[in-house]
């Protein structure tokens, strides 16, 4: 049960990290790539890299802090329904460019930010 408790103050606070840096990227850069959604997923990537990285090698802690940092707060924190979501419809509407740079761009940079995050995890 206290497992449960952890994802869940993790969740809470992830979800609403998630809306807030969404809602403040998309308000400076604007709505026509969905790029909120875009820089939460590569934030993400980098935080699970960063910390799972850390809690595995370098610095050990509680599975309960694990659960909370991982599973509940960057697994709210990530966006990756919206992203699917918002893909569509780019693709509804006939931006297919868009839609292939958005997908693209997540898989790629997603993936280099989720090594960075390892790395720095390493080298501290």
């Amino acid at each position: 049960m206290i497992n449960i408790l952890f994802i869940g103050a993790g969740g809470f606070l992830g979800a609403i990290s998630r809306y807030l840096v969404s809602l403040w990227i998309g308000e400076r850069f604007g709505r026509t790539f969905p790029m909120g959604t875009f820089s939460v997923n590569i934030i993400g990537c980098f935080i699970i890299g960063l910390l799972m990285t850390l809690f595995s090698e370098r610095v050990l802690v509680p599975h309960q802090w694990r659960l909370f940092a991982a599973v509940g707060f960057v697994g709210s924190f990530t966006t990756f329904s919206t992203f699917e979501y918002e893909t569509g419809t780019l693709i509804f509407d006939g931006e297919w460019f868009l839609a292939a740079l958005n997908v693209a761009l997540s898989i790629i940079v997603g993936f280099a930010a989720l090594k960075a995050g390892e790395i720095i995890a390493r080298s501290i």
